[in-house]
């Protein structure tokens, strides 16, 4: 089945997006991810890092630093928090952040139609000085650090593998000059949450977004 996400196509879903049988649904795990800024108020880059190959969920895609909530983390806000500065620094050796300094940017439910759900949330840190991401080469296997629209320019290229929500991210941050800007305007904004859905016409099957026609 390929799969139409508004002008970007795949030809089948990435790993652990494969489709649920008619009328199954999973519930969601809770989930959370950083987003790591560098530049200042000079310039606007973002960690990316690819994850292994062999691994069962997005294998082989670049994504932001991230993961599950483990049930020790509690719930809420605070739970989110504490699980993405924890999943930061087990996938890139980043550490110093403390969870209150995080900056909430978005919140992304996986689609009620996908097998592997989940709700995460997205926070966006700045890089503490020095840091130098290392990956343990088993879960992830490497890091990159790109400038939004670049980042995009290699997916266009077919170099840099990314899913739907990584693509949306970076297509909002192109809009911004520096990681201070970038942090500024999400301090400022509520977050709401965004449960894409999936539109099945034949074999082809569409990504829409809340307000696209056909969502509702």
């Amino acid at each position: 089945m390929r799969v139409r996400v508004a002008c970007v196509e795949f030809e089948k879903p990435a790993p652990g997006e494969e489709l649920n049988e008619p009328g199954e649904v999973t519930l969601p795990r809770q989930a959370a991810s950083v987003i790591l800024l560098r530049g200042g108020s000079e310039a606007l880059e973002l960690l990316l890092v690819q994850r292994s190959p062999e691994a069962r969920f997005m294998g082989g895609f670049w994504v932001f630093p991230g993961g599950a909530v483990d049930a020790h983390e509690g719930e809420g806000d605070e739970a989110h928090r504490l699980a993405a500065v924890r999943e930061l620094e087990e996938e890139t050796s980043v550490g110093g952040i403390a969870p209150a300094d995080l900056v909430k940017f978005s919140r992304w439910i996986t689609p009620a139609v996908v097998k592997i759900r989940f709700d995460t949330h997205f926070f966006l840190a700045a890089a503490p000085k020095g840091a130098n991401p290392v990956v343990d080469g088993t879960e992830i296997v490497d890091f990159v650090w790109h400038a939004p629209q670049s980042a995009l320019d290699a997916y266009g290229r077919d170099q840099l593998p990314l899913v739907f929500p990584t693509i949306k991210h970076l297509e909002q941050f192109a809009d911004f000059e520096s990681a201070d800007a970038l942090i500024a305007h999400a301090a400022r904004q509520t977050v709401e949450p965004v449960e894409p859905r999936v539109l099945i016409e034949g074999e082809v099957a569409r990504v829409l977004l809340p307000g696209e026609p056909g969502y509702d």
